[in-house]
């Protein structure tokens, strides 16, 4: 027991001290594994006969209806379905690419940007998903995984960085974008031979939500602000009474100039604000025409820095 109990507290140390891809993977993974400890635990007790149906049953409750008139009165299948896998090697793909993808996010748009990114990936995914059943009527009435999610931050990080070069195994170092286009080639094709045509639709809509949200933070519009507000008012609700007095309030900043848009502020950003702005677009432009590896350890530094502000 004292094995567990250690593995425990290195999974609450991981959530709490990790990034946001670290606490989305220790999730996933972390449903996963209950709801397999379930399965196994059901066919134990059904003496090893089959899982009982009432097993389907508990599971769909948490999936992404294909019905409107089910969806209707199943509403939180929407956000519960982008953290539900049953199958090991569902899981471990779709990890993987969080990683891969999530991190690079992560790395040039900031931490706080992943997880709503991973979010409206999945809702859009699963919009498309139950508005495509109307003309597809799919013989398996439900949806689940985070594909759709990882999707958008696949679609996120080839609009923001192309020619990142990746390491893959047999093959070398590839350029991101040809890895996303293969992924999106592979939907296309799992659609037009009709195999599991509503799963790579919303594969598809939450890419499609990806790259929009690049696009509109080019703009100026960060499509995350909202999200995170919404999370940090819940989480202020859960910490008010753990909540230390406020220290005396601090002098106003100038406004920083961002990599996406100005952020607006009461005075312009000073000199030492533009110097850091001109060393941030500096690197991401050599991001995009030599990859993230031939930075020296200096520009990964100040990149790793600036992702957190």
């Amino acid at each position: 027991m004292a094995v567990f109990g250690s593995i425990w507290e290195d999974i609450k140390y991981s959530f709490r001290m990790g990034n946001m891809v670290t606490r989305l993977a220790i999730v996933n993974f972390g449903v996963f594994v209950a709801v397999n400890l379930v399965k196994l635990t059901l066919w134990i007790a059904n003496g090893g006969y089959g899982i009982p149906d009432y097993f389907d049953d508990g599971l769909y409750f948490f999936c992404m209806p294909a019905q409107w008139q089910t969806a209707l009165f199943h509403p939180w299948g929407f956000f519960t379905s982008m953290f539900l896998h049953e199958d090991f090697w569902h899981v471990v793909n779709n990890l993987i690419f969080l990683y891969l993808f999530g991190t690079i996010a992560g790395d040039l748009i900031g931490n706080r940007r992943v997880f709503p990114i991973y979010l409206m990936g999945g809702l859009v995914g699963n919009v498309l998903f139950l508005l495509s059943d109307f003309w597809m009527h799919y013989p398996i009435p439900y949806a689940l995984g985070a594909s759709g999610a990882v999707m958008a931050l696949a679609g996120a990080v080839l609009i923001l960085a192309p020619d990142y070069r990746v390491m893959l195994i047999l093959l070398g170092q590839v350029k991101l974008k040809y890895i996303v286009l293969v992924m999106v080639l592979l939907d296309m094709v799992g659609i037009a031979h009709n195999s599991n045509t509503g799963g790579h639709i919303a594969h598809l809509g939450g890419f499609a939500m990806g790259v929009f949200f690049v696009y509109q933070l080019r703009d100026g519009k960060d499509l995350a602000v909202p999200f995170n507000n919404l999370f940090d008012r819940i989480l202020g609700w859960f910490s008010a009474s753990k909540r230390k007095p406020s220290p005396p309030p601090r002098r106003p900043q100038p406004a920083m100039k961002t990599t996406f848009g100005n952020a607006k502020g009461n005075r312009a950003s000073d000199t030492n604000d533009l110097s850091f702005q001109e060393k941030l677009d500096a690197i991401l432009d050599k991001i995009k025409q030599q990859g993230y590896e031939n930075l020296t350890t200096e520009e990964k530094d100040f990149l790793y820095e600036a992702s957190k502000k």
